[in-house]
């Protein structure tokens, strides 16, 4: 096996991950090119990943049923959206009350 590249798209397990990794194929009958995408539990030993991160996988020797990947690096991190703190101004409750 060989390093894949995906996304991180479940981080809701203890040192495990979720990755979806896209493949092109060229499909022959419809001579068009196929997108498929095939999802691998990965190992994730301090819990560094987080959902929409795109990390690389290393193959390792099966550590459960279904884990046999391990994340050797985190290429890009996820941008994570924060919606701005609402000030506390005096003006701005005394409005409403009025």
């Amino acid at each position: 096996m060989k390093t894949v590249v995906g996304m991180v798209v479940s981080n809701r397990m203890q040192k495990s991950v979720v990755v979806a990794v896209d493949r092109l194929f060229h499909h022959k009958l419809y001579n068009r090119y196929v997108k498929r995408t095939s999802k691998f539990m990965a190992h994730d030993e301090h819990n560094h990943c987080n959902i929409g991160d795109r990390v690389r996988l290393d193959p390792s020797r099966p550590l459960s049923k279904r884990k046999h990947w391990i994340v050797a690096e985190i290429l890009t991190k996820a941008r994570i959206y924060q919606p701005p703190v609402p000030s506390d101004s005096p003006s701005a409750s005394t409005q409403f009350n009025s």
